[in-house]
């Protein structure tokens, strides 16, 4: 089944000239826009896919900028190649100041996808932090030979492409070459229990690994692999399990419809709140409160 992106968009003040160009190769769409800015344009943007995006042409004296919905602080892209990651479910906002035109490619890909690419060499953290504004010029050449590739009138062979696209997600998630497996240390009691408290009580809110390993006093690399070898499972698999458990009592009060349940719960929908809720309960919502009902 071939990978569709899903993102939701809310633009006023941009105008794509010339019409989209795009490829596709396994779980990755790329995307490349050229359009024209209006003094005031700005936009919301929110998927359920993580995804890419890079500066290619900026045309005036100003900035692309983007933020965090959540956050207030908006970041400048103010020079080619500069680059944003943004996770799955992140809602973004954007705006424009001093420019009239933007060159760009988004790619969006499937996480799924990613793990078969790479296998016990990724790590999955690295798909839920937030990177706003960034610079690498290894990505960026890639970037650059995508998009090349995606206005071509004359595409090279699929292997071409893939090739490509391996080797920005390589570089960009620091995929390592894979190596036996070995024993991580775990954090002490005090230490995990401060984390997972911490999840808890803001298990509805964005959480950055940034943010744990500040509590933890270690790196952000040790914060999540001693986390997991404490736990059995990554802070953000934890933090899901609590908005699971928020999400069942919600239910338990009638606090709501499920699609009402899964917004308050910070869930991109109700299809998400259910993968996530059926992972770790066996049952999807619906069975489970049809259950709990059966048994008062």
């Amino acid at each position: 089944m071939n990978f569709i992106p899903r993102m939701e968009s809310r633009i006023q003040g941009f105008s794509v000239q010339g019409g989209l160009k795009w490829r596709v190769w396994d779980g990755v769409v790329a995307d490349l826009w050229d359009v024209s800015c209006s003094k005031h344009a700005e936009g919301r943007y929110i998927s359920p896919d993580p995804r890419l995006f890079i500066v290619l042409e900026l045309d005036g004296d100003g900035a692309f900028d983007l933020r965090e919905e959540a956050s207030g602080k908006f970041r400048q892209h103010q020079r080619p190649f500069s680059m944003s990651y943004i996770p799955a479910g992140l809602p973004v906002n954007s705006r424009v100041e001093g420019l009239h035109r933007i060159k760009h490619l988004d790619l969006h890909f499937d996480e799924a996808a990613l793990t078969r690419r790479f296998g016990r060499g990724f790590e999955r953290d690295a798909l839920h932090e937030t990177r706003l504004q960034f610079h690498d010029d290894t990505v960026a050449a890639f970037g650059g030979l995508i998009a090349a590739e995606c206005g071509s009138s004359n595409p090279t062979h699929d292997l071409y492409g893939e090739s490509l696209v391996n080797a920005l997600f390589a570089k960009l998630f620091s995929v390592k070459r894979p190596s036996e497996p070995r024993r991580r240390m775990a954090l002490p009691s005090r230490r995990l229990r401060l984390l997972t408290d911490y999840i808890d009580a803001h298990c509805l809110e964005t959480i950055r690994l940034a943010d744990l390993a500040n509590l933890a006093g270690l790196s952000e690399s040790a914060t999540s692999h001693a986390f997991k070898a404490a736990t059995g499972m990554p802070p953000h698999r934890w933090q899901m399990y609590a908005r699971t458990r928020r999400v069942q009592d919600m239910m338990l009060r009638n606090a709501g419809s499920l699609a009402d349940i899964a917004e308050a719960a910070g869930f991109f929908d109700q299809a998400h709140m259910t993968r996530v809720f059926k992972s770790f309960v066996g049952l999807t919502p619906a069975a489970w409160k049809k259950g709990r009902a059966g048994l008062g």
